[in-house]
């Protein structure tokens, strides 16, 4: 079944060109006067392989109810409805307009898949505009010239993975599975399970799974490949991958092992929760950290699970190490939630497997833009960032998150060269501490920008 595809925007951004170019003719009349669109018209269209039919829509305009105007946004609001995406595009060279944002929220409020495109940007002249569409919320723009055909090959790649998500949708709905608090889509998790050779990770598949799937045994290495299960827990779909152990680099000698590492690293990069396990007789050794950091560095969310839990004497010494150890070693992300289990005997799992939800969820977590700009604003008046080189003051601007997976958040600053790393860290925490996002990968990056806002509190004044 082809993709059903509406492009929807304000007024002469662009939108019937690019509509043009997608279906391959001048379906379209396209002029610089504004609500030239004012009609749905839909057309076959394809980037490559992927064929799709496309929607052109009027832009917003304001009206009374049976003015054209309103007969016009009805249009679009249809479009919208039956589209299987929304291609919400603006003006970069003109910037984010009150329209734009307007747009944006019905967008949010609807539900469907969405991609952001910033169009007219060939050249610079649209920079600007295209970090400043940050802040509409809806992840990261895509760079698009409808005129020129610039962006169109990044279109088909985000276009090919929305397809592909809505695939496995449609796969889930089709299942009798109920849905589930806080898992909206049902899409299986990919869930690896990592850790040291012999620290009991194909046991702890086998209890999960309640199968003798994978290989166990004393003698450590077993496991050689990445072998990926599908399961259910409680409903839920899952993609469950075991993995080879991974050894200390300078100990990994023959070829085979050293194609096992790599396999075992693809997977755990590829997956979205990762569970390390650990022996409680040898809790976060150099290892153990090792993997953990590469994990948080791939943003990944990272759960630890202290295994053979029941044939441990002293827990509370287990406990107190291992906790000195993350606060010492892995104070990039705060709050990594810790699970004691015992795979062998089959206790601890279920607590497991909540935390892995748990922490997928606040991996996906997006925070509206206008309530992470009301604590940006308090968090930078209550600790105000310090003065740059030769005493220069820098301002920030404002905050806008770029995407989930993991939280993702780009600051605009003056002076973005210039803010140190010990004030980032604080925004961090402190973003963490007040949005429950303890335990995950948090990204902020700093850009220089003008700040969208700045013209209207002028006029306001005027």
């Amino acid at each position: 079944m082809a993709l059903k595809i509406a492009i929807i925007g304000r007024p002469n951004v662009g939108k019937s060109t690019l509509f043009n170019r997608l279906v391959g003719k001048k379906l379209a009349i396209v002029h610089d006067t504004p609500g030239v669109t004012r009609d749905r018209r839909e057309g076959e269209g394809s980037i490559h392989d992927l064929k799709f039919s496309i929607i052109d829509t009027a832009g917003l305009e304001i009206g009374d109810e049976g003015s054209i105007e309103f007969g016009m946004w009805e249009q679009t609001k249809k479009a919208v409805h039956e589209a299987d995406i929304c291609l919400m595009m603006i003006d970069a060279r003109a910037g984010v307009h009150p329209y734009d944002e307007h747009f944006a929220d019905i967008i949010r409020k609807s539900e469907k898949p969405v991609l952001l495109l910033a169009n007219k940007c060939e050249g610079k002249a649209g920079e600007n505009g295209l970090f400043e569409s940050y802040k509409l919320g809806l992840g990261e723009p895509i760079a698009i010239s409808s005129e020129h055909g610039e962006g169109i090959w990044d279109l088909y790649h985000a276009l090919k993975e929305k397809e592909e998500e809505l695939f496995l949708d449609l796969q889930s709905s089709s299942s009798v599975i109920p849905a589930q608090a806080g898992i909206s889509d049902n899409k299986p998790i990919q869930l690896a399970i990592v850790g040291r050779p012999n620290v009991g990770k194909s046991t702890l598949v086998n209890a999960l799974i309640e199968d003798e799937r994978m290989l166990t045994g004393d003698v450590a290495g077993l496991t050689r490949d990445s072998i990926a299960v599908d399961w259910q827990w409680q409903g839920k779909k899952i993609k469950l991958v075991d993995t080879a152990g991974l050894r200390r680099h300078s100990k990994v000698k023959d070829d085979l092992e050293k194609m096992s590492v790599a396999n075992t690293k693809r997977a755990a990069f590829l997956a979205q929760v990762v569970i390390l396990v650990l022996d409680a007789d040898a809790v976060l050794d150099k290892q153990d950290l090792t993997i953990a950091r590469q994990v948080i560095d791939e943003g990944r969310a990272l759960i630890i699970a202290i295994n053979k839990w029941d044939a441990t004497k002293d827990k509370n010494q287990v406990i107190k190490r291992l906790n000195d150890r993350l606060e010492a070693s892995l104070t990039q992300v705060a709050g990594i939630p810790t699970v004691t289990i015992s795979a062998l005997k089959k206790r601890g799992l279920d607590k497991l497997m909540k935390e892995v939800f748990s922490i997928y969820k606040k991996w996906n977590v997006r925070v509206p833009t206008g309530k992470l700009n009301r604590w940006f604003e308090f968090a930078s008046e209550k600790f105000p960032p310090p003065t740059g080189k030769h005493g220069k003051r820098i301002k920030l601007k404002y905050i806008t998150q770029a995407k989930t997976r993991p939280p993702s958040f780009y600051i605009f600053s003056s002076n973005p060269e210039g803010l140190p790393d010990s004030y980032l860290r604080y925004l961090t925490n402190s973003l963490r501490d007040d949005f429950n996002l303890a335990g995950i990968p948090i990204r902020i990056t700093t850009r220089k920008g003008s700040n969208p806002y700045e013209g209207k509190r002028n006029k306001n004044h005027q």
